[in-house]
């Protein structure tokens, strides 16, 4: 019977418990992608990463295909950097002590992470976003969606916009934590309004925030996915650029902390850059810290 080794992880934090957890299957060549998809149901968790052979050269470290219970993910953010921090925590990986980077292919291309390396080994991973953000088309009025989060349309502010990394969200700007927290979606008036639109993933977000250090207070609902409610999102901070480029146009780099997750009890910090030269985003990284909380096998018949 075919064994496959797996790690669960929770990224984004340095606490166990904490953070968006994360299941990692090694040595996955042989799995097929609708038993991949299984797997990812079986876990049940937001995401879950396979690590494959790479395909395009031998310089990139390794393949990612990324799950989520119901569906395969071109791009993900939590997956690309918990599966970088298990890769180097292992030495599953030949990294250069001068400069610790590893190429991941994920299939919106290829992904560069960089390993922030302490003391006793990894301590965080930063990953290059390979995709500048593209906004979308024309979004649902904001009347409408404020019914579809059962808020008052006041609690949502000017400016909501679909942006994508290579993963579509709707961005919607809340009022402060009060309102966040008031916030139950309705899967009917979501089914109407954005099962067919663009982006059926929903980012609210606030500068109303709980820690001192955090610029951003986040949630994100994406039931296309089987996400009832995600910790905490790398693809859709990384997207998260265009929208505060759009809305204060700074050359130069940016830096964001980016909490999520607190309302749900899974407290995440994401650490979020972003170079922009004459008003265009030129790069993003996304990162933080992981911890790892289990091992063990899968028994594939």
């Amino acid at each position: 019977m075919p064994r496959y080794h797996f790690y669960t992880l929770d990224v984004f934090t340095d606490t166990r418990f904490g953070g968006n957890p994360l299941a990692v299957v090694l040595d996955a060549d042989p799995l097929s992608g609708e038993l991949m998809q299984t797997i990812a149901a079986e876990f049940n968790l937001s995401e879950t990463v396979f690590v494959l052979r790479p395909v395009k050269t031998a310089a990139n470290r390794a393949r990612l295909r990324i799950f989520t219970p119901q569906t395969e993910l071109p791009f993900a953010g939590h997956p690309t950097v918990g599966a970088s921090y298990l890769l180097a925590q292992l030495d599953l990986v030949e990294l250069d002590p001068a400069d610790r980077l590893m190429v991941l292919e994920e299939g919106v291309g290829d992904v560069p992470v960089k390993v922030q390396w302490g003391k006793e080994g990894p301590r965080s991973t930063q990953m290059a976003v390979p995709r500048m953000p593209e906004r979308g088309p024309a979004p649902p009025s904001r009347a409408d969606l404020a019914a579809m989060l059962s808020l008052a349309e006041p609690d949502l502010l000017p400016g909501h916009a679909g942006w994508s990394c290579g993963v579509p969200f709707l961005f919607l700007p809340v009022r402060d934590r009060e309102a966040m927290a008031k916030v139950k979606l309705r899967l009917d008036l979501w089914e109407k309004l954005l099962y067919g639109w663009w982006a059926k993933s929903v980012f609210l977000f606030t500068t109303d925030t709980v820690s001192q250090d955090a610029q951003i207070h986040a949630r994100m609902f994406a039931p296309a996915m089987g996400v009832t409610e995600d910790p905490a999102t790398g693809s859709a901070a990384s997207a998260l650029a265009g929208v505060l480029n759009d809305e204060h146009p700074r050359d130069g780099t940016g830096r964001w902390l980016i909490e999520q997750g607190f309302d749900m009890g899974r407290p995440s910090l994401i650490e979020l850059e972003t170079d922009v030269a004459e008003g265009k985003v030129t790069a993003i990284r996304v990162g933080g810290k992981s911890v790892l909380v289990s091992e063990g096998w899968l028994d594939i018949d």
